[in-house]
């Protein structure tokens, strides 16, 4: 249930307990009102019923003598004292009522009553529970709309806070919810998301920059290594130098491309190439035995042509084949159907942190995926975010780690 609803529904809750909480206490106290007064009435009735017929002998205010209806605890009062009883018994229209009693002469003498009869103000009452029960009902309707209405509010400038958060967990560091209205705790919420994000934003700048130097740093010793390599004479320790260098230098370009990836410095040159022979002629570069099948070869004889970097979706899966080589197990399969690409192999499939949080360079998982400096997979994210492509890491049900690649239309 959305928060608008949930509030709407929780002032309405609230609006009816208070309805009920006073419409009680106002009929308790208005039926003990009208109790009072009819003893009161009938008490002041008495004694002059009494002094009536005292003087003249003659009853008056309705009084009677020893009445059938007379409860049983009025028919033996005290001598001289006035004694009143409800009785709550209804006739037609006669009841409930309140008695009151007096003990005409001595002992064993007879016993003066006057009756009055509560049922007007009791119908009274009963209408006044229908009034308050009717203005509870309106003012509940008209209440309820207005905390729909308020709780909206809330609800949308939560919401904003909320897709601004969104978009900085997708990574659009630029993402900012803005000045908020109020000085409430959603203003506060907002004001803190800018703020992380801002914070967010310096650190991962420093951190790509930081990258970025390190690379740029370490570009022009290691091309000298490599040339130093070239003078040492053939031998083991010359293809121990040079395999050791060749391996730097990769990781210097990774570094670098990273980087330029980061900065937004690289624009795809795009052209319309056969999507399976990119992906073959990729895979081939890999000089890995990696099985390529291409679904829409068996189906239709053309051939699949897309417009995209042919140099940047060689990257990619010549990226995503090593990394299935280096950190799955053989057979590795590369499938090409229609504009999407597979890459699955038979390893112990991608980690768990991984699926969650996506790839993280110089992190490669588990040990036992193998060794490496984990921009392989980074780069293969970047790349296809540069073409528009949306490339999707799972593990298959029965084993193996599977990285889909579906280029745009």
């Amino acid at each position: 249930m959305p928060l608008r609803w949930k509030i709407a529904a929780l002032a309405a809750a609230t609006a009816c307990l208070v309805a009920a909480a006073v419409g009680v206490l106002v009929h308790l106290w208005t039926a003990q009102d009208i109790r009072s007064r009819a003893e009161a009435q009938v008490f002041n009735s008495v004694y002059s019923a009494m002094d009536a017929y005292r003087r003249t002998g003659t009853l008056t205010d309705g009084a009677e003598l020893d009445p059938a209806e007379l409860p049983a605890a009025l028919r033996h009062p005290a001598d001289g004292d006035r004694h009143t009883a409800y009785d709550g018994r209804v006739n037609g229209n006669l009841g409930p009522s309140v008695w009151a009693a007096q003990r005409v002469d001595g002992p064993g003498s007879r016993v003066l009553a006057v009756r009055v009869n509560m049922s007007s103000e009791l119908y009274g009452l009963r209408r006044l529970d229908v009034v308050m029960a009717v203005a509870s009902l309106a003012a509940l309707a008209a209440a309820t709309p207005l905390a729909v209405y308020g709780a909206g509010l809330l609800g949308r400038r939560l919401r904003r806070v909320s897709e601004t958060a969104g978009r900085i967990s997708a990574g659009d560091l630029d993402a900012r919810t803005g000045p908020t209205k109020g000085r409430d705790e959603v203003a506060d919420i907002a004001a803190t998301v800018d703020l992380m994000a801002d914070s967010l934003s310096r650190r991962l700048h420093t951190e790509r920059q930081f990258t970025a130097d390190v690379a740029h740093e370490l570009r022009t010793p290691v091309g000298g290594l490599l040339a130093a390599a070239d003078l040492l004479p053939p031998g083991e320790t010359e293809d121990l130098l040079r395999a050791g260098v060749r391996d730097l230098r990769g990781l210097v370009e990774d570094l670098l491309e990273i980087s330029r990836l980061d900065a937004g410095a690289e624009q795809p040159v795009r052209a319309h190439v056969p999507l399976d022979a990119v992906v073959a002629e990729a895979v081939a570069r890999t000089g890995l035995d990696t099985e390529v099948t291409a679904a829409d070869a068996q189906c239709a004889p053309t051939t699949q042509t897309v417009e995209t970097d042919p140099r940047r979706l060689e990257r990619i899966v010549s990226n995503l084949v090593i990394n299935a080589h280096r950190h799955g197990d053989t057979p590795v399969q590369v499938t090409v159907e229609g504009r999407t690409v597979v890459v699955r192999d038979n390893g112990p499939g991608f980690p768990p942190d991984l699926l969650r949080g996506g790839p993280r360079r110089f992190h490669t998982g588990a040990t036992e995926r193998g060794s490496g400096h984990g921009l392989g997979l980074t780069i293969a994210l970047g790349q296809a975010r540069l073409l528009g492509a949306e490339l999707r890491l799972d593990n298959a049900p029965d084993g193996g780690a599977v990285a889909t690649l579906r280029l745009p239309d």
